[in-house]
């Protein structure tokens, strides 16, 4: 079509089809929500897709991100109101605020983020850990952006570098890589990567682009606390923990126990992060509310209340999955994965390359890492020495890279950060860009170490 190769077609396309999104929801303000449906229906229509085919990829997609993060975003929600409530949430701050001192607390944001996000879901931690983000700026007077930008960095650095996160725990699989060796290499390499993207990064775009938190997530969120008694600092984190601690307790049961035994199935169900965080909302209904005096009804009421601030950025982040479905669905992952192969490239840079390829393609850091390290793995094999873990780490690093419309992720910091898209782009895509490239860089150098 138009004197182009079936592939050509395609990535053209899939340019029109993003270019377009952005236009819409930019230029004619068109709802995130809506322009995300147009434009995933019109990629599908014209990628050559049976018509069939079309409104069902999208649901699929739309339905697989809801399927987890909407149950994961409304749980975490709960959770985030009833420690905002109870003062739980001014505690962590004033703490925080006075171990590190105002003029370092996106530090503080960053060690934070990235110690709760070893165990758990991006999107858990974030939910868990956003609360902390509007009340410390809200304390302090200091940038959303200086405060956020190092808490996002921290998750998303261990999310895509450090098993037992899914895309590396994966990737390890199909590489034949060791899992001890890659955890022990992810740390050293997420950590500086988290530093330069977090801390440092934030320190000089919070200055062109401060951020403006929504009213609505800014009163939920970040006011005066309605108890009279706060919990302790050691409640609170014991309560906001307590996922962590049971993905950790599964993740340590896999490991010990053989596939099978009757503790590991019982563990494995109890460390699902549905089940963790129910567990951790119901013991906040005690620790935030009952034991702080609150009775029943109000209790009730603060759970009910805490949805419907959420209840757009659930819908957008839905239509960014189905989007993302669409992508995959037309076959242009593929096409950009045979691209990256045929190319000379040493192995690590190759890994790198394919999963970047893909992520950018299709939005999903996972789907990049476990797609990217499915097609390099055979060609891997035709080449003898390879560190098998530091493939592991450049597929991960390549998964974070250039966020931007296709990832759910995008819409959910655009969102709760009251962002335009310019912004977004100019702050979290920049962010995961920059994990993305020194991440890479440092996997390059510790395999001249190895």
């Amino acid at each position: 079509m138009l004197g182009l190769s079936h592939q050509s077609f395609l990535l053209l396309n899939a340019a029109i089809a993003i270019i377009g999104l952005i236009v819409l929801i930019t230029r004619f303000k068109l709802h995130p929500f809506i322009a995300l449906i147009i434009s995933a229906l019109f990629l599908g229509l014209t990628s050559g897709m049976p018509v069939e085919k079309v409104v069902k990829s999208f649901q699929e997609g739309f339905g697989s991100v809801l399927g987890f993060v909407g149950i994961i975003l409304a749980l975490g929600t709960m959770l985030g109101k009833m420690m905002a409530e109870s003062g739980g949430a001014d505690q962590i701050a004033r703490t925080l605020i006075t171990a590190f001192g105002k003029e370092r607390v996106q530090w503080s944001m960053m060690f934070a983020a990235f110690l709760v996000g070893i165990p758990l879901f991006f999107e858990i931690g974030f939910v868990l850990l956003i609360p902390l983000v509007f009340i410390v700026a809200r304390r302090t007077g200091v940038s959303l952006i200086k405060i956020g930008i190092p808490l996002l960095a921290g998750l998303s650095a261990v999310h895509g570098l450090v098993p037992p996160h899914p895309g590396p725990l994966l990737a390890i699989g199909i590489f034949g890589a060791d899992i001890g060796k890659t955890i022990l290499y992810g740390l050293i390499v997420a950590l500086p990567t988290a530093i330069v993207a977090g801390p440092i990064f934030a320190s000089f775009i919070s200055r062109y682009v401060p951020g403006k938190a929504s009213p609505e997530l800014m009163e939920q969120l970040a006011h005066e606390p309605e108890a009279s008694n706060l919990p302790s600092f050691a409640v609170t984190l014991m309560t906001v923990l307590l996922p962590v601690f049971l993905m950790l307790l599964k993740t340590f049961a896999d490991v010990v126990l053989v596939e099978g035994h009757i503790l590991r199935i019982w563990l494995d169900m109890i460390g699902h992060p549905i089940s963790a965080l129910l567990l951790a909302l119901l013991l906040s209904l005690y620790t935030f509310g009952y034991a702080r005096g609150f009775e029943s009804k109000r209790v009730l009421r603060l759970v009910e209340e805490s949805l419907a601030p959420t209840a757009a950025i659930v819908m957008i982040i839905g239509a960014g999955g189905g989007f993302k479905q669409m992508l995959v669905a037309s076959g242009v992952g593929d096409v950009i994965g045979e691209m990256a192969v045929s190319a000379q490239l040493s192995p690590i840079v190759l890994a790198w390359l394919v999963a970047a390829l893909i992520r950018i393609a299709t939005g999903s850091a996972t789907v990049a890492t476990i797609t990217g390290a499915g097609i390099v793995a055979p060609v891997v094999d035709l080449i003898p020495g390879v560190n098998r873990e530091l493939l592991v780490l450049a597929t991960g690093a390549g998964s974070l890279i250039l966020s931007h419309v296709n990832d759910a992720g995008f819409w959910m910091v655009k969102q709760y950060f009251n962002m335009t898209v310019s912004e977004t782009f100019k702050t979290w895509t920049a962010m995961e860009t920059l994990l993305s490239v020194v991440g890479l860089a440092l996997t390059l150098l510790l395999s001249l170490a190895l």
